[in-house]
């Protein structure tokens, strides 16, 4: 990336970006208390944050819910579909922000530019 702006820790800011994404909501925290100039990689820290908080209460509300007796296993197939679609989310969305793309999930992605502003 030609335009590459630097960020708080010298990184370029695609790799920090995709570094916000690396371990879910922990990473993004670790970079939203770290990174304080970078618009860009601030944008995907907090993206990653809301996101995979939310990922990780519905599944924690879905493995409770599959405790229940005869229909558990619902809560047991949806959960597991949930799954799938918090990791295809999160490989799109390092492969964005390593591309240099500002790319906003529905919902979230405003949520997240929001609070980076």
């Amino acid at each position: 990336m030609e335009n590459s702006k630097k960020t708080s820790l010298g990184l370029e800011e695609n790799v920090e970006a995709l570094l916000s994404y690396l371990l879910g909501w922990i990473t993004g925290i670790v970079f939203l208390l770290i990174e304080k100039d970078n618009e860009f990689v601030k944008f995907h820290a907090m993206q990653s944050t809301i996101t995979f908080i939310g990922f990780t209460v519905i599944n924690i509300i879905l493995a409770v819910l599959s405790r229940i007796p005869s229909i558990g296993i619902i809560f047991g197939l949806i959960n597991w579909a949930i799954g799938i679609i918090a990791i295809i989310t999160w490989i799109v969305c390092m492969v964005k922000a390593y591309q240099g793309e500002k790319y906003k999930l529905p919902i979230v992605g405003d949520l997240a530019e929001s609070y980076t502003k």
